[in-house]
């Protein structure tokens, strides 16, 4: 059987509440279809093409398999169905007065995820870190 193509995550590797939530997410072996890769690596430049921009991204971005981009609150939604609980995001999700609150949410969160949750240090290629 032919495995479907990926999905590809590209979160802020810099950013502590991003590593933490992929880490918990990969812990619970959620069954997302999807390859995580750090903003700052030379992968998310090359997946990301005109999309990149040096420096701290202000989202985090999905590609899907045939090369849609979705980004920021947009790039989770495909996944919740694959998380425990999710299923009551996504219905959330579903009802439309919510969505503007959770966008508003969401960038407030990026904006300021340094200042609340701090950064981690980025261990360049090659190393055991």
């Amino acid at each position: 059987m032919a495995r479907k193509p990926e999905r590809i995550l590209i979160y802020d590797g810099r950013c502590r509440l991003c590593v933490t939530a992929k880490s918990g997410i990969e812990r619970l072996g959620a069954p997302l279809d999807v390859r995580w890769v750090s903003y700052q690596s030379e992968e998310a430049v090359r997946c990301l093409g005109k999309d990149y921009q040096p420096g701290c991204p202000d989202a985090a971005f999905l590609i899907e398999p045939d090369g849609t981009i979705r980004k920021g609150l947009d790039a989770f939604v495909p996944l919740l169905p694959g998380l425990r609980g999710g299923w009551l995001l996504l219905a959330l999700w579903k009802f439309p007065p919510l969505r503007p609150l959770a966008y508003l949410l969401y960038r407030m969160i990026a904006r300021y995820r340094y200042r609340w949750f701090g950064t981690v240090t980025i261990s360049p290629p090659g190393s055991s870190r």
